[in-house]
């Protein structure tokens, strides 16, 4: 069977992400699960591999037509040589990481790689760069033609997902609209039965006020938009529940009766999931029709060049990536018999006397 070939963009050459991508690979029991492609430049990662003194070999190509399956591979996505400001944005990492973004998501597109693991980047020095998103998941939506995505934070059995992501939070209400809740509802539901493989999954929405508004009292929204959206997510088979209070939906745990977790905008979700699954946690885009996973923390400035980062977010990103990409193809495959078995019969039965 061909390993599945994982692209990495570098992210931002500033911060640690190079580190962590090299600690990942520095166990070559990876290198027998799959194929890594680090969209990048060689010269970057030399720097970081000299400054956290490990000892790794790299295949440095300007293809994917020229990788070796059982090494890590570095796609040169630039020859000139840039300056590296450690712990610091500049306008120079953040073209960098557009750079690698851009040629690791053509290659995603035209499917040379099979799913890509984004490093992080750096918000402010992407703005430098004239980049035109607030992040990753926009980006990826609007590359892949996708008008709606779901940024969906997973660790293991406990995954989250939010209605709004990048956006001031004085401007969540206005996005939280039926429509929009239930698109992602749907989304969640559909990417929890093909990427992670659960017949009839379950799914929990929060609400948008402080105790859900206690039926009314403290805002109008659960009632007159996010229960509605649940209401229409059942009748169209979907097993959603609530809306829930978000402080005593996780700080009761009964977070963990549910395959998915929907919140209303990004810090409602994102807070209690990190706290609970620091350094394990994944940030997945679904609803693509292509494979995208990235850790869950930032560039980490603050520890820049000091040997600190733990590469354990990152390595369960790429584990997650290779089983969202596995469950794909399994699915795919079920599809498949299951319209070769019904050709058959409905030919058999054309046939008959």
């Amino acid at each position: 069977m061909t390993k599945i070939k994982i692209g990495i963009s570098l992210g931002d050459i500033n911060g640690v992400s190079a580190e962590v991508i090299l600690k990942t690979f520095s166990d070559k029991r990876i290198l027998e699960l799959c194929t890594p492609i680090v969209y990048g430049s060689s010269s970057i990662l030399a720097h970081y591999k000299k400054m956290v003194k490990i000892d790794l070999s790299y295949n440095s190509v300007k293809s994917v037509e020229q990788i070796e399956a059982t090494r890590l591979n570095v796609l040169n996505c630039w020859e000139e040589k840039v300056d590296i400001t450690l712990g610091k944005p500049t306008k120079e990492s953040g073209q960098c990481a557009i750079h690698a973004l851009d040629s690791a998501t053509s290659d995603l597109g035209e499917q040379k790689i099979d799913a890509l693991v984004t490093a992080p980047i750096n918000k402010e020095a992407m703005k430098m760069a004239n980049f035109a998103f607030p992040g990753h998941t926009e980006y990826l939506s609007e590359k892949f033609a996708k008008k709606d995505s779901l940024m969906f934070l997973v660790n293991d059995g406990f995954r989250v997902g939010v209605v709004t992501g990048h956006i001031p939070l004085g401007k969540v209400v206005e996005h939280v609209r039926k429509e929009a809740i239930l698109g992602k509802i749907k989304l969640m539901n559909q990417s929890l039965r093909v990427d992670f493989g659960i017949d009839r999954p379950k799914i929990a929405v929060l609400g948008l006020n402080p105790h859900a508004s206690d039926n009314g009292v403290m805002g109008k929204e659960e009632e007159q938009i996010i229960r509605p959206a649940i209401i229409q997510a059942k009748k169209n088979g979907m097993l959603a529940m609530g809306p829930y209070a978000a402080d005593g939906f996780f700080g009761s745990g009964l977070y963990r009766k549910f395959d998915g977790i929907l919140a209303m905008y990004h810090d409602q979700g994102l807070i209690p999931f990190k706290a609970l699954s620091f350094n394990a946690g994944v940030n997945y885009t679904a609803g693509l029709d292509v494979v995208r996973t990235s850790p869950d923390h930032g560039t980490a400035y603050d520890i820049v060049g000091k040997n600190e980062a733990n590469p354990a977010s990152f390595r369960k990103a790429v584990f997650t990536a290779l089983d969202i990409a596995k469950n794909r193809k399994l699915h795919e495959e079920l599809n498949e018999n299951k319209l070769e078995k019904r050709s058959k019969k409905l030919k058999q039965f054309e046939e008959r006397p």
